[in-house]
């Protein structure tokens, strides 16, 4: 296996926006997809497919004909459609928009994120209304830059993250375009997650056309990388944020414990459903201990920091430094740190930190059960923070179930490869196993009791940051 990976930079031009640059996504992941090649030892012309994966709800527009885009990209951490959102409750479309999407109402998603450049951008609304402007997500656009403009596709499962798509009947859904005034025009086709996509230029990669086999976004690509294609299965993937998924097979259950009902993914006449939760800031919060509060000069070094001491000494941090995702979906939520006192040592702040992503685990968890009506047995990890010995085995411990770490870390890109190979014949369903067999296992160790106690403390620590920023009536 070969890697190429490129960073490129966040902006954040006003408290609660953040967006990227379109031209910087495509030439950074033009870049790394050359650089694996190139490392591979594999020639162009060997390449039977590729897979694409892509972070779900950022969204891009840009001009059909000159390919160039009309603004940022707005990222799924952006919180600036908020009234958009509040503006659909108010007319009643919040339980319409549930049993059509599966989704809650939330800026989180890509719908008014295109609604709101339609209006803000100057001339977009005229342009779009002409035909002129197209929309999408990331694996959109990278699917249209990849084949000169010949392809403005995406897959079922990023078209379940926009709030437009209607997951029962696997069409864009008129109601919700009419009501957010985005013409349909702009949006993609809509292909089965393992499709024939297109084929990329020929200058892209050696004078070679390659065929692009498979689209899923990231975190059901992780759900795939796992081998969790069949119901009952379940996996976090511990990014920037913590996105839980159950594979709840060819049955949409619909929640009524704020979890998102979502495409898990499709291929030719098979499509399964997921049961997710959304933690918006896992990864990020570790971060914050670098960036914010400067405790640790990487994120790596906040194990050995949360070591220092032999447990939280009673602080609870509730990082919802952008709101509260899954079970809870409150946007005016805001972070807050309980039970300091003079005693509390850098330690302590790190290992609370840890924590307060698997205590948001647990909460998404709580409600998939719930829903599903499933007992969970396990759950299936990944990601950059797996890695955390201290945080895996406290997962274990406040859930009371297996944690089992796979061996595979880039399981999000896995899972696209899987699936690009399935599609173009390179093996079988029943070798996935075996692309990511366990590499440890993480047993709870703490006593029930201490466990609700500390689960009760979090939970009273996320009651009183809600609602924090809500505006006054």
């Amino acid at each position: 296996m070969a890697i190429g990976q490129r960073t490129f930079a966040q902006s954040f031009p006003n408290p609660g926006e953040v967006e990227h640059d379109p031209d910087e996504i495509w030439e950074s992941q033009l870049e790394a997809a050359r650089e694996a090649l190139s490392t591979s030892g594999v020639g162009p012309g060997q390449i039977a497919s590729i897979g694409i994966t892509n972070q779900r709800e950022t969204t891009l527009v840009w001009d059909r004909d000159t390919g160039r885009p009309i603004g940022p990209a707005i990222v799924w951490q952006d919180r600036r459609t908020a009234s958009i959102c509040e503006d659909l409750k108010k007319k009643g479309l919040e339980p319409y928009i549930r049993e059509t999407t599966g989704l809650v109402v939330d800026a989180y998603f890509s719908a008014t994120k295109i609604a709101w450049m339609l209006e803000h951008i100057p001339g977009a609304r005229e342009r779009a209304e002409a035909g002129e402007l197209l929309a999408g997500t990331v694996d959109t656009w990278l699917i249209w830059k990849l084949t000169g403009g010949r392809s403005h596709v995406t897959d079922v499962t990023n078209a379940s993250r926009t709030m437009l798509f209607d997951i029962g009947r696997l069409t864009w859904d008129e109601k919700l375009l009419s009501e957010l005034n985005i013409p349909a025009s702009m949006l993609p086709a809509v292909l089965m997650s393992g499709a024939d996509f297109g084929k990329t230029l020929p200058e892209w990669f050696g004078g070679v056309e390659i065929p692009i086999a498979s689209v899923l976004g990231d975190q059901q690509a992780a759900l795939f990388g796992h081998a969790c294609v069949e119901a009952g299965h379940a996996k976090n993937t511990y990014g920037t944020g913590c996105f839980i998924l159950l594979n709840t097979g060819s049955e949409r259950v619909s929640s009524t414990h704020g979890l998102l009902s979502t495409i898990a993914w499709g291929w030719r006449d098979e499509l399964h459903y997921a049961l997710e939760g959304s933690v918006f800031v896992a990864g990020a919060a570790v971060e914050w201990l670098k960036d914010g509060l400067n405790l640790i000069e990487d994120p790596t070094e906040s194990e050995q920091l949360a070591a220092s001491v032999e447990d939280s000494g009673g602080v609870v941090i509730v990082p919802a430094f952008t709101g509260l995702g899954a079970p809870y979906w409150d946007m005016y939520a805001r972070g807050a740190i309980f039970g300091l006192t003079r005693g509390t040592q850098p330690g302590h702040i790190a290992r609370a930190t840890l924590e307060s992503l698997a205590l948001q685990t647990r909460d998404v968890m709580n409600a998939m059960e719930k829903d599903s009506r499933i007992p969970l047995r396990e759950l299936r990890v990944d990601g950059g923070a797996v890695r955390n010995n201290i945080l895996m085995q406290f997962q274990a411990d406040i859930l009371g179930l297996e944690v089992v770490r796979t061996g595979q870390t880039e399981t999000t890109a896995l899972g696209a490869a899987m699936l690009a190979g399935l599609h173009c014949g390179l093996w079988e369903r029943d070798q996935f196993r075996s692309f990511n067999p366990p590499a440890a296992h993480f047993r709870p160790e703490m006593e029930a009791e201490q466990r609700e106690k500390r689960y009760r403390r979090w939970q009273n620590a996320i009651e009183r940051t809600r609602g924090w920023e809500k505006p006054e009536a």
